[in-house]
């Protein structure tokens, strides 16, 4: 889908990082609308046509979850993309079962947001993302050994390192070294990507 068929709206409460994210947008060839909160957002949600969702995962008036929540009980969820501090993980991963497409961990570099702005785009003409048939995951899934099932369980839940050894009773570099064979094993190029196999394995076993 060509950068000029959809609008990509950005939504944040703080104004240097909208006029920030509308500038690189813009600068790549993409429309952008910038909102200042969740609720201003929702307010012309429903009439917006061809969009996808930028939006920060802490917000004052409301989280981003509950920005995507609200959005399903309107019948008005576009593809989005949230937006998280390094400790908000597990916020994160709740927002991608509430219906998110992928989270980006800030600090982040500009091809990264535009990329999975063009992941997101895709969705719009209907035309399925890249995740893998289910089976195929769940395949690489049962590859792992049962640590490094305890490590990849740890890890989507937002644990560092350092609380997973803690936990686990093992050094923070033997987590490290099943975390990248996690990583190898299911075939990961990001965190983001890990947690939307795992979230589709749990799908794929409701």
């Amino acid at each position: 889908m060509r950068t000029d068929d959809y609008v990509v709206h950005i939504v944040d409460d703080e104004e240097p990082v909208r006029k920030s994210l509308a500038f690189l947008l813009a600068t790549s060839g993409f429309t952008v609308r910038l909102h200042d909160s969740a609720t201003s957002f929702l307010s012309v949600a429903a009439d917006i046509g061809n969009a996808c969702l930028v939006t920060d995962l802490r917000m004052p008036d409301m989280s981003g979850v509950d920005l995507l929540a609200q959005l399903k009980e309107m019948n008005a969820m576009l593809p989005a993309i949230v937006i998280t501090g390094h400790g908000d993980v597990p916020m994160a991963v709740a927002a991608m079962k509430s219906g998110a497409l992928d989270f980006i961990e800030k600090p982040f570099e500009d091809e990264v947001l535009i990329d999975a702005i063009r992941r997101a785009a895709e969705r719009i003409t209907g035309k399925p993302d890249n995740i893998e048939d289910v089976a195929a995951i769940r395949e690489r899934f049962d590859q792992l050994s049962d640590r490094e099932t305890q490590v990849l369980s740890a890890v989507v839940a937002g644990l560092p390192n350092k609380s997973i050894a803690y936990d686990l009773n093992i050094s923070p570099r033997t987590v490290e070294i099943h975390r990248a064979n996690v990583m190898t094993k299911m075939q990961a190029r990001s965190l983001p990507e890990l947690v939307r196999m795992t979230i589709a394995i749990d799908h794929g076993r409701s």
